[in-house]
């Protein structure tokens, strides 16, 4: 007999009928890139020095690769649309995966929003056309962007998916075109010094260091969010987590050793340093340089815009899953579109987030590149705090479902599993209280921190801003696993098994009404 835990409500099962298989493993892995890859974030782990490339190396051994054995499990075994909600919900119940859904969905349209938007901006005002800061013409851009991305994520997936996987492509060819120039500009003019004692790890660059790679390691298991648009999930899913991970860090180490290679790491900046390299080894291209600098610059755009599309074709899938499954208000989110066989109003309150959050960061006082720390911040702090719960399930699902079929299975025992997602939870736990309240960490073991030099901004905007989204956060996941009651107590008589809601917004009401004492 299926548990509570384990069923799915009437009006999810009505919905996902919607959904349509257009995902092969080639699709699937350059999603996965085109989301996980966050080339925008290079410059900003860069500006530690050359220690970003030996904690770059630690966390793809001793965090990366324990994290990806437990979920090319878990996501090989559980398959179902949803994903993480779904491994929450089965191992701590339904507000347990409301909480986690919500802490990973909104991540995106508030990364989207408030970093995203403004490193395109930014790339766009300093090597394309200049944009003023908050002119009407800066407004209009950051605004568009966003809503580039959330029009993908509302187009059917078979004409969606050729963004982000657009993205893939370009994210490895922009990689790979760049360490080639590196390379002819390392032959001509020579590098920076660097000293073996120089790549040496430090305190300082380990807390703030942490997050910023875990946040770029993180995600490889959210293609699961559409596990049920693909046409082979259980063979597929591990074999993509594995290609995409191994691809993504080769793609972090050796871009920033080319940064610190070409520039000085006090000139490395979150908003230009990538493009500051770019520019400055493309003089080996002599008179053609400053066009391939402002081509880079369009494909850098361009490669922000299906990142951004890639993760809300993914979580937003998740979060209109928990809204069908009773989890995130009325299931009015829940709805799948029978003719695109995508999650449309999910999309719409993504694009809104988005725009709000946009509208809050442009508050801020500060520069872009301030601003886009700040902002980087928030989406770490709440990504990382789903794994909390997300890790976990997986661990419990290991132990609680022994004899089922595992398409892919880590060769080790039930203790070993444990072990292994332990030192992934571990990692985040500590990944996510640095995110949250930065420098306490720092202070604690004697080391100096002024947070107005670190950050830009004063600590008490920072904080407010960080602690009032997580607070609005828990009270929208409250207010909304709370309003999502009658979609949870729904069930169809035996004599009427089709009528499963085709509506779900005003017409349940009246069905639900006569069956509220079930």
């Amino acid at each position: 007999m299926v548990s509570s835990l384990e069923r799915t409500t009437a009006y999810a099962d009505e919905q996902k009928q919607h959904l349509k298989k257009t995902l092969g493993r080639f699709d699937i892995v350059l999603i996965v890139m085109s989301a996980v890859l966050s080339i925008e974030v290079l410059a900003e782990t860069a500006g530690f020095g050359a220690e970003t490339f030996t904690w770059t190396l630690v966390l793809a051994i001793f965090f990366l690769v324990p994290y990806a054995l437990v979920f090319a499990e878990t996501g090989s075994t559980f398959v179902g649309e949803g994903g993480a909600y779904i491994w929450v919900r089965q191992a701590f119940g339904r507000p347990a995966g409301a909480i986690a859904s919500i802490l990973s969905w909104v991540t995106q349209p508030v990364w989207v929003g408030g970093s995203m938007a403004f490193l395109a901006t930014g790339t766009w005002n300093q090597f394309i056309s200049p944009l003023e800061a908050g002119s009407i013409g800066d407004w209009i851009f950051k605004i568009v962007f966003i809503w580039i991305t959330v029009i993908a994520a509302i187009l059917s997936l078979a004409k969606a998916k050729w963004l982000p996987t657009l993205g893939g492509v370009l994210k490895v060819i922009f990689i790979a075109f760049f360490l080639f120039t590196t390379i002819i500009y390392a032959v001509q003019h020579g590098v920076q010094p660097l000293h073996l004692s120089d790549f040496s790890p430090s305190l300082g660059g380990f807390l703030g260091l942490v997050p910023l790679l875990l946040f770029s390691y993180l995600g490889f298991e959210a293609s699961n969010s559409a596990s049920d648009e693909m046409k082979n999930p259980k063979k597929d899913i591990p074999v993509a987590i594995a290609r995409s991970g191994f691809i993504s860090a080769l793609c972090y180490l050796l871009p920033v050793l080319a940064m610190l290679l070409v520039l000085p790491t006090e000139t490395i900046t979150g908003i230009g340093g990538l493009l500051d390299a770019v520019q400055t080894v493309f003089t080996v291209y002599g008179p053609a340089a400053e066009v391939m600098v402002v081509l880079a610059a369009l494909m850098f755009v361009i490669i922000l815009a299906s990142q951004g599309a890639a993760w809300m074709i993914m979580s937003d899938r998740m979060q209109a899953l928990t809204a069908a499954d009773g989890a995130f208000f009325g299931g009015f989110f829940g709805k799948i579109s029978r003719t695109l066989g995508t999650p449309v109003n999910v999309n719409l309150l993504s694009g809104t987030v988005a725009t709000v959050f946009l509208i809050a960061a442009m508050q801020l006082s500060g520069d872009a590149g301030a601003l886009f720390g700040v902002v980087l911040s928030i989406s770490i702090s709440t990504f990382l705090l789903s794994y909390l719960l997300i890790i976990p399930a997986a661990i419990k699902l290991r132990w609680k479902h022994p004899g089922i079929e595992r398409p892919f299975r880590v060769p080790v025992g039930n203790v070993g599993f444990t072990i292994l997602g332990g030192i992934a939870f571990l990692w985040i736990l500590l990944g996510s209280w640095v995110a949250i309240f930065p420098g306490t960490l720092d202070r604690l073991f004697g080391q100096e921190y002024n947070f107005l030099d670190e950050w830009g901004v004063a600590q008490g905007p920072f904080t407010a801003l960080t602690l009032g989204t997580l607070g609005a956060l828990a009270a929208l996941a409250l207010i909304g696993y709370v309003r999502g009651h009658r979609v949870r107590v729904f069930r169809p008589t035996p004599a009427d098994p089709q009528d499963l809601l085709d509506d779900l917004d005003p017409a349940l009401d009246s069905k639900l009404d006569t069956q509220k004492g079930m």
